[in-house]
């Protein structure tokens, strides 16, 4: 995996967990509030705040969909947790397995081509 992709992959995972925060306060404060006390104060500053993140999440999104080729089941995967109130958290820690994994990957790549270089010298 290049520098721009895991970039990227870091990106969307970074403001997965946030974006779902914001959604659940926004859900729980402004809405609940509304509804049952009659106060709007919290509506506007919350949604707010989750637009700009739900924005940030879909441009991430479909920056790491380019870079990584993703099938489209996986995209549509990592959008509809976007739009589920905690689906934010699963797609951060989705996220963050497959970062691991790639890691993982890069090292075992890495010391094999050591190995495979030493045994050539």
């Amino acid at each position: 995996m290049d520098i721009k992709t895991a970039s990227a992959l870091r990106r969307l995972r970074l403001v997965s967990a946030p974006e779902a925060v914001s959604f659940l306060l926004l859900l729980i404060f402004g809405t609940g509030f509304k509804l049952v006390l009659g106060i709007k104060t919290f509506v506007m500053p919350l949604g707010m705040l989750h637009g700009v993140l739900f924005i940030l999440y879909v441009l991430f999104w479909l920056d790491a969909w380019n870079r990584t080729k993703w099938s489209l089941g996986t995209a549509a995967l990592y959008f509809v947790l976007s739009v589920l109130p905690t689906g934010g958290f699963f797609a951060e820690r989705k996220l963050k397995r497959e970062a691991e994994a790639s890691v993982i990957a890069a090292r075992a790549r890495k010391e094999k081509e050591a190995v495979v270089g030493g045994a050539g010298a």
